[in-house]
């Protein structure tokens, strides 16, 4: 964020009236700036580049570069914006891969305007994630259906363990799990019997040692290092 504490947002949608609406929402707070529009993946890239947003709202689909790449080639890049994907649908195959890609949450287009502004300041503060459960129930559906057709979990056979798991203090290897379950600082903190401030602490050291950028990609992480198994549960 600018000295002033002003979020920077840039907008890359391929519709001018989406990003016109998107922009009277933002520009209507006075801590929220637009800073720039891309109608591409390419220019949302070169606009990044050159504008330097904290936040990017980027839709998944796309002319040319897709959000989805976009987004894969800034984390690639170690920029500092986070991306909050667009889509239509909340279970959607483009949402997945957008987190994948390293989004820091994602958003319906029919998103309510206070919804959008909320989602905004949670993604640039770094501090939360938007609708965790939802983003668990994402994974669940995803991550499930890359199984093999019919194999339970117990029959699926783990990933290698990551090395940098090891790092984890035995408290810290617990936040990790209570996080991938998608509660908040407030909830691990009344689990654990800890102050917010300290839970906090740990998060900021587990992002830090397994070298991630927020909570929501800590939940990503745990179901593709299948620290997580995916529920059976077929009302996901």
């Amino acid at each position: 964020m600018s000295g002033d504490g002003t979020i920077k947002v840039l907008l890359a949608d391929d519709q001018p009236l989406l990003r016109m609406g998107f922009r009277l929402i933002l520009e209507g707070e006075p801590d929220l700036e637009v800073v720039g529009e891309a109608s591409d993946g390419n220019e949302a890239l070169a606009q990044a580049a050159a504008l330097h947003p904290d936040v990017i709202l980027m839709d998944v689909r796309m002319p040319g570069m897709d959000g989805i790449e976009a987004t894969r080639r800034l984390s690639a890049l170690d920029s500092a914006a986070r991306v909050i994907i667009l889509t239509t649908f909340d279970l959607d195959e483009y949402a997945f891969a957008g987190l994948q890609a390293g989004a820091s949450a994602f958003l319906l287009k029919d998103v309510a305007p206070e919804e959008l502004v909320h989602a905004v300041r949670l993604v640039a503060s770094g501090d939360a994630v938007v609708a965790p459960r939802v983003t668990q129930r994402l994974l669940e559906t995803y991550v499930r259906g890359a199984r093999p057709h019919g194999q339970s979990p117990a029959g699926h056979a783990p990933p290698p363990r990551d090395p940098l798991l090891e790092e984890l203090t035995p408290r810290e290897t617990e936040m990790l799990q209570a996080i991938a379950e998608g509660l908040s600082n407030a909830e691990i903190a009344h689990k654990f019997f800890l102050s917010e401030a300290t839970v906090k602490t740990h998060v900021r050291r587990i992002l830090t040692k397994l070298h991630l950028r927020d909570r929501v990609q800590v939940v990503v992480y745990a179901y593709e290092s299948g620290l997580v198994i995916p529920s059976n549960n077929p009302d996901y």
